[in-house]
């Protein structure tokens, strides 16, 4: 067969043949297999020139993904086994983007680690686990994560605390510091660290009031020993210590 026309549409290439075949592809292609002039192929090398149109779109989508955001390698091997490209051409299109320094995990994790800390709530061990998922370098992730000072990670713990303790209106201390062990903890930050933080939060949102109400409910039922007993149960199960419990009864029951 016979390349009977080469037109260029925007910034792709058709290639029309004498059978009425149209092939669209890129100047990769076209210059890669000599076909600025008029040829005959065989099937060998119309072949080749499908694979090789095919390899430079898979390749145009990765370089569009990586303007839009910097990506780790991992996510392009995701993104080309998603689309079924071949392992030989992976490597080819990520050595050639490592080469031109598209593709840079170091960098990557840099960056990851970054925009985690000024933009999000993010403790480092979550961070750490999403770079891991990435399949970066220890060493890399080690490196980055140093970034993450403990000044830094006390001054983001006040600061989610003292936002939370704002907002409560409803909770005792004990209730308060448990939901707020699973939340920072679900946010990346050490045990340690959440408790030396949690230590000296003190709740003050009318809690005797809140006492006096299931008191005043349950004198209704009870008295004398059944209702201290009633009291206490009912106190420690919504989260009172046993000193604000104790500090209660002490005052209000005779």
């Amino acid at each position: 067969m016979k390349i009977r026309n080469i037109k260029k549409v925007g910034n792709k290439y058709k290639i029309i043949l004498d059978t009425d075949e149209v092939i669209t592809t890129n100047d990769h292609v076209i210059i890669n297999n000599n076909l600025l002039y008029e040829k005959k192929l065989n099937k060998k090398e119309l072949e080749k020139i499908k694979e090789d149109t095919k390899y430079y779109e898979n390749y145009d989508k990765i370089l569009k993904m990586i303007n839009r955001k910097i990506r780790s390698e991992h996510e392009i091997r995701k993104y080309l086994n998603k689309n079924e490209v071949s392992k030989i051409d992976q490597d080819k299109m990520i050595n050639t983007l490592k080469e031109v320094g598209l593709i840079n995990d170091e960098i990557f994790a840099e960056s990851y680690v970054n925009d985690k800390i000024n933009l999000t709530l993010d403790g480092p061990y979550k961070i750490k686990k999403e770079l891991e998922d990435h399949q970066i370098n220890s060493l890399y992730i080690e490196n980055t994560l140093n970034n993450f000072t403990q000044d830094l990670i006390d001054c983001k713990l006040d600061k989610i605390i003292n936002k939370k303790l704002k907002s409560n209106t409803k909770d005792t201390t004990y209730i308060f510091k448990q939901k707020m062990m699973l939340y920072l903890s679900n946010l990346g930050y050490s045990r340690e660290d959440i408790i030396y933080h949690l230590d000296n939060v003190k709740l003050n949102n009318n809690l005797e009031k809140e006492m006096e109400k299931i008191y005043n409910k349950l004198k209704i039922k009870y008295e004398g020993y059944t209702l201290y007993n009633k009291l206490k149960q009912k106190l420690y199960a919504k989260g009172f210590t046993i000193e604000e419990i104790n500090n209660f009864i002490e005052k209000t029951v005779h």
